[in-house]
């Protein structure tokens, strides 16, 4: 099978959609109190600015991997960029707070179906070839880091020199670009025939919809309360009569034969525990330099920066290798094991401390720690399975990671307003709470190991110059 001439073009395409996918839940962040003012949000409400595209990202990623593979991938991509487009303009003209609320939502729909789709479409450019998937599978996970922090810093940039909406509107030129780039540069990946398993997604949609919902909310009314049980109730019973449903329809969602996939289970495991503990740590570092340190918004991101540039270093130029020459479960459970390392580094944050002495040694470890976790594990979750369910595995591999970073971040946060975090202004308490959440972090990065111990097989991924020789 000769290679595809156009495919490093198109890997810069899917790394870019990669980039903004993630960069879409960080750049609000900063820009949020000049929103408060300007929308009419009260204090409760204007936390679902992040959270209407967190509920219906994480929601709709599984139907949207279902939908590349039966709709083919080329195409479901591209309509992803127009959903994501159309609700970016939407939240730029936002004059009231539902607006706002409704243009988040459907940014997280459009994103929930470029994600899926753009690493089914990877896996067809580069399967074929070892060693040029390991480089592309690099490149394409330093993208989500590399979002997420410059989230951070431009959205820090943007609020400072010009306004708001242009959070947003910075989205409308690299979409339509991207959108002209896709029948030139992208493959054209048949779907297959066969019904869409509309009960299987309302009840799958739904009951991930209600989890995260409920997750995010109970923080803030708390874990017991009766809202908070009867949404979770409410979202395992639903869950529950999808699985069942899988068992008895035909052409189902998601075919529970995927998860006789060697590693498929393992790989998702550690991807949910590894986005609850890196988002928390990310958040919380976040909150350290700007509440304790008193960092403002461009300095706060200009510090999150070494850590992001030794993550794209080391995707890169290493884990490629590492990966060609250990397999990928010596890597994720030595990375998860590294992450809990500089997570308890930054467990001994001082009130008084400083960037250099506080924030930047357990932040470097840290991301050696996610650089070699993150592309083994979704290459462990997506590599074993039949190329008509490429884009399931996507779907799940990517729904794993965000439920496990909503999970992680609600609970962490519990922890940490439950040991001072809630009180802005008493810097002894934000950073008692802080450590705390950074601990809770280290706990389940170093859970994470364990279970990929135990689940994964001794060698997730035959070596690159094995796989060659087979195939030669």
């Amino acid at each position: 099978m000769s290679a595809d001439p156009r495919r490093w073009w198109a890997l810069a395409v899917l790394a870019t959609a990669q980039f903004m996918v993630i960069m879409d839940t960080s750049i609000i962040g900063v820009a949020l109190p000049d929103m408060q003012g300007a929308l009419g949000f009260g204090q409760s409400g204007l936390q679902w600015v992040f959270n209407a595209y967190v509920v219906a990202f994480g929601g709709l990623l599984l139907l949207g991997g279902r939908l590349s593979d039966l709709l083919g991938a080329r195409r479901v991509f591209a309509a992803g960029w127009v959903v994501l487009l159309a609700g970016s303009v939407v939240a730029a003209a936002a004059t009231g707070a539902a607006a706002e609320i409704v243009g988040r939502a459907v940014q997280g729909i459009g994103s929930a179906l470029i994600a899926p789709s753009a690493l089914t479409l990877l896996m067809v450019l580069f399967s074929a070839r070892p060693k040029e998937l390991a480089r592309a599978m690099a490149f394409y996970g330093a993208a989500a880091p590399a979002g997420g922090t410059a989230g951070v810093f431009l959205g820090g940039v943007i609020t400072e020199w010009l306004s708001w909406p242009w959070v947003f509107i910075i989205y409308l030129p690299i979409g339509l670009v991207t959108l002209a780039l896709v029948p030139a540069v992208l493959p054209k990946v048949p779907g297959r025939r066969a019904g869409l398993d509309v009960a299987g997604a309302a009840a799958v949609t739904a009951g991930l919809g209600l989890a995260v919902y409920a997750i995010v909310q109970a923080p803030g009314r708390g874990w017991g309360a009766p809202a908070t049980v009867l949404q979770l109730g409410g979202a395992v019973l639903l869950l529950a009569l999808f699985v069942a449903w899988q068992r008895i329809v035909r052409g189902p969602l998601m075919p529970l034969s995927v998860w006789r996939t060697p590693g498929l289970a393992g790989a998702n495991a550690a991807m949910a525990l590894l986005g609850a503990a890196w988002i928390p740590m990310w958040y919380f570092l976040n909150l350290y330099l700007q509440q304790v340190l008193g960092y403002g918004a461009f300095p706060s991101g200009a510090a999150l920066l070494p850590m992001t540039a030794l993550m794209m270093v080391l995707m890169v130029g290493v884990t490629g290798r590492l990966i060609a020459r250990f397999g990928t479960r010596p890597l994720i459970v030595t990375g998860l094991v590294v992450l809990a390392a500089g997570l308890l580094v930054l467990s001994t944050i001082d009130a008084g401390g400083g960037f250099l002495t506080d924030v930047l040694p357990g932040s470097l470890i840290s991301a050696v720690g996610m650089s070699l976790v993150f592309i083994p594990a979704t290459m462990a979750a997506i590599g074993g399975v039949a190329p008509e369910q490429g884009g399931l595995a996507s779907g799940i591999v990517n729904t794993t990671y965000q439920v496990g970073s909503a999970i992680g971040l609600a609970v962490m946060t519990a922890i940490a307003t439950s040991q001072g975090a809630g009180r802005l202004g008493d810097l002894p308490g934000l950073t008692h709470g802080f450590r705390a959440a950074f601990i809770g972090a280290a706990v389940v990065a170093l859970a994470g190991a364990g279970l990929a111990l135990v689940t994964l097989r001794a060698r997730s991924a035959q070596p690159v110059e094995e796989k060659e020789s087979v195939g030669a």
